[in-house]
């Protein structure tokens, strides 16, 4: 940390031991063989932040029950005096300058980005259980040939990759990403100059980056120049969380170039994606987007000067955001100045709670027969100065329809099972499979409340948070500090209340606020019997099985530990041995809570699609998964 933090630290250390030399300290903390023996010495120093968070556990908490091992675990790990003069650096807004050794010494995950680099490659190359790697000018005037990117990438944190000049002036070939980026945590992967120029050869994508929190794709001048280059994504980035894709100069002055994206973004939650001289000055262009955006949750389009100047090009838009929740596309200068285009919208953003689209300069100074039609295409549309030549409205809806209007699009997502189950199945001897119930996230610790006060956490304050995580703009960083404050930011849904903590003992605070101090907390024991048929033994109901209250707290990515936590009216709460099913051997503990009150949530909430009902017309459970928890009142003082 240099100079000035072994400075401090030495002073620091002289003052504890002209301190403490002439007395004698005692302490008693609860302590189990499960933790770290370094640990343990710090909880055994009364000024170390665990043992500060022991003291006010046991002033908060007014039971006697054993204390949460699996939380405190989480607490920092920071030293007496590691910690005082971090505080100090905090207090003084100097902890940038040291921030290799806080990220270090405090447990963050500080680094989202890595410098690997594969050079140029004239083979074909199949990529299989591969990471992290930088492909620069790879393929490069590859005469035919297919490179093979299978289970790339799958189930890390924080993915980076870069594909940069990959198969330029290429002929023929072929590039197919599967299983890409998959179960990741912040998938970040940037392809410039991607394929530009290639003739003939096809680029396909397909289940890339499902389920990934936070992805970041960035796709500059892709398949720029390029003649007949194929271009297909397939369930391309389903199921996501807060993602940003960015498409800048794709297919710019292509000829005959297709692009293909099939059930793009489908549930995805607040995904962004942006289309920027999307197709510009093509010639001959075929792009079709089916089933894009379908579900999703406030997904965000931008589609700015596509398909502008292009000769004859076609764009298709079938059931478009069919099912989201309040999505809002931008097409700004779209087809302006074309020749001959056909545009068509089929089913385009039918859904039960209607988003807000904007169409600037559509479709104007466009020459020849250009064609543009929307279909079964739903209200809250505006258009400005938009070509009234050749473009026609049929079926145009003038309220929007339920999700049973649909044609049914909302039952036919794909639910990981057991994800939702009924509270019947909470039962001895009931056979389930139990979903993939393991932490994502990287391991990262809370930071002591001396410090995470002192730290900005707001909107407001990005500039500061970018100084001090030494974030870029653009960067990964500034994706997950905005999506974190955003969330944390949220309105309060009706019956609410909600708060972000950084540290254990706001948690605690929290917790008491809502359900008072005599409380406990509860978290499955492990992950065993993931995403595999699971028996349920005895079965426990907590606070006798009644209706209870809760307080649910779920992490968030941030470079410390940052939960959000909220409270969960009107629930039972279960704790169930879970049983392998042929062996009949107890594997693990589980927490389960039931929703019995579901009015007020979606209809196009995956329980509903899951189980098949609707609001208010059942209960809902699921598990409590690896290092998420539930707080509620003790059974006994």
């Amino acid at each position: 940390m240099g100079r000035e933090f072994m400075a401090a630290t030495n002073v620091f250390s002289l003052f504890l031991f002209l301190s403490f030399s002439s007395c004698k300290v005692c302490f008693a903390a609860a302590t189990t063989s499960s933790l770290h023996e370094q640990n343990l010495s710090a909880q055994l120093n009364p000024f170390s932040p665990r043992a500060s968070l022991i003291r006010y556990w046991n002033k908060q908490i007014s039971n006697s029950l054993p204390k949460p091992l699996f939380l405190l675990s989480k607490a920092s790990p920071l030293s007496a005096k590691d910690s005082a003069i971090l505080t100090k650096l905090a207090t003084q807004h100097s902890l940038s300058s040291h921030l290799d050794s806080f990220c270090s010494l405090a447990n963050l995950f500080c680094f989202f980005d890595t410098e690997q680099s594969v050079g140029n490659h004239d083979q074909d190359s199949k990529f299989a259980l591969y990471s992290n790697k930088r492909f620069a000018s790879y393929g490069g005037s590859r005469l035919s040939g297919v490179d093979s990117f299978k289970n790339y990438s799958n189930g890390l944190n924080s993915v980076a990759d870069s594909f940069l000049r990959y198969s330029r002036d290429s002929t023929g070939h072929g590039e197919t990403f599967t299983n890409y980026g998959n179960d990741g945590n912040v998938a970040n992967a940037s392809f410039g100059n991607y394929g530009s120029g290639a003739t003939g050869g096809s680029g396909t994508f397909n289940n890339y980056d499902n389920k990934v929190n936070v992805p970041g794709l960035r796709f500059t001048t892709y398949a720029s120049d390029g003649n007949d280059h194929k271009l297909s994504f397939s369930s391309y980035s389903d199921e996501t969380n807060v993602g940003a894709q960015g498409f800048n100069s794709y297919g710019k002055k292509g000829n005959g170039v297709p692009s293909e994206f099939i059930a793009y973004s489908r549930d995805s939650n607040v995904l962004e994606s942006t289309f920027t001289g999307y197709g510009e000055l093509g010639n001959a262009a075929n792009d079709s987007f089916t089933g894009y955006g379908n579900s999703g949750n406030t997904p965000h389009n931008n589609f700015k000067s596509y398909g502008t100047g292009a000769n004859s090009g076609i764009d298709g838009f079938s059931s478009y955001r069919n099912g989201a929740n309040a999505g809002q596309d931008s097409f700004q200068s779209y087809a302006k100045n074309s020749n001959s285009g056909k545009v068509s919208f089929t089913n385009y953003g039918k859904t039960f709670n209607p988003g807000n689209d904007s169409f600037t300069d559509y479709g104007k100074g466009s020459k020849g027969r250009t064609t543009i039609g929307f279909r079964s295409y739903s209200l809250d549309r505006s258009f400005v100065v938009y070509n009234d030549k050749g473009v026609t409205f049929s079926g145009y809806s003038n309220a929007s329809s339920t999700p049973s209007d649909n044609g049914g699009s909302v039952h036919k997502r794909w639910v990981e099972p057991g994800k939702f189950f009924r509270e019947s199945m909470l039962k001895q001897g009931n056979v389930m499979v139990m979903p993939d119930i393991s932490d994502k996230m990287p391991d990262r610790s809370f930071l002591p409340r001396s410090i995470v006060s002192k730290l900005p956490f707001s909107t407001t304050n990005l500039a500061s948070l970018k100084e001090l995580f030494q974030a870029s703009d653009n960067s990964t960083m500034v994706r997950v500090l905005i999506n974190a404050l955003a969330e944390c930011e949220r309105v309060p849904s009706h019956g609410e209340t909600k708060r972000c903590v950084g540290s254990v003992e706001d948690m605690i605070d929290f917790a008491v606020s809502v359900l008072g101090h005599n409380v406990t907390v509860r978290t499955t024991e492990n992950v065993e019997g993931s995403k595999k048929k699971v028996m349920i033994g005895s079965v426990e109901g907590i606070n006798g099985g009644h209706v209870t209250k809760s307080v649910s707290c779920h992490q968030s990515l941030y470079p410390y530990l940052l939960y959000y936590c909220h409270s969960v009216p009107r629930v039972r709460v279960y704790k169930a041995d879970i049983v392998e099913p042929e062996s009949k051997e107890k594997i693990n503990v589980g927490v389960a809570i039931c929703h019995i009150d579901t009015s007020a949530w979606g209809p196009e909430h995956g329980a509903f699609v899951a189980l098949g009902s609707s609001p208010g017309k059942i209960e809902v459970c699921h598990w409590i998964f690896q290092n998420d928890m539930t707080w509620t009142i003790a059974d006994r003082a």
